[in-house]
């Protein structure tokens, strides 16, 4: 098995971080497990390993001041550095520069957006449709299309009468 940071000689320590049910496993080389600090506790950031390399540093630079801490749990960017974890919905927000950068490199975005139902995906798309043809038939009857009128209101009272079928949310 290849280190899992260099890619190019064969891994020798094996980390494994287990926090509830979910388990996180890194690889390393000899030589990137010393330069990384695995034998040293303090040093080391499995963080870093799992974020990326400097995630923590990175967070820092962005804020500028590594001794800043949250006002609500009392977490630092150390212990972060340390858990790569957060303390609560405050650090977020205490935090939020150095996140943002972080974030963005993670993830498509810094905005959760979750997950939505496929019936209520199904209805806000039909609800958006038939505001966009409403428009539509608005512009037409401004300017006296009134052929393409009524294409446009024999598409909403359809689209009207699928939205009947589709159960609410």
């Amino acid at each position: 098995m290849l280190c899992g940071l260099c890619k190019q000689k064969e891994a020798t320590v094996h980390l494994t971080q287990i926090a509830g049910e979910k388990m996180q496993k890194v690889d390393l080389c000899e030589q990137c497990a010393k330069e990384k600090g695995v034998n040293d506790p303090d040093a080391f950031s499995l963080a870093d390993m799992l974020l990326g390399l400097g995630a923590s540093q990175e967070m820092e630079e962005a804020t500028g001041d590594s001794s800043l801490k949250c006002p609500s749990c009392g977490f630092s960017q150390a212990d972060f550095k340390k858990s790569g974890r957060l303390g609560c919905a405050v650090c977020y927000e205490t935090f939020s520069e150095g996140l943002e950068s972080l974030l963005k490199s993670m993830h498509k975005g810094i905005r959760h957006t979750g997950k939505v139902p496929a019936g209520l995906r199904r209805l806000t798309d039909v609800k958006k449709r038939l505001g966009e043809l409403q428009s539509q038939l608005d512009k037409s009857i401004a300017q006296e299309d009134f052929e393409h009128a009524a294409v446009l209101r024999d598409d909403i009272n359809k689209l009207k009468s699928d939205l009947a079928e589709v159960p609410e949310a």
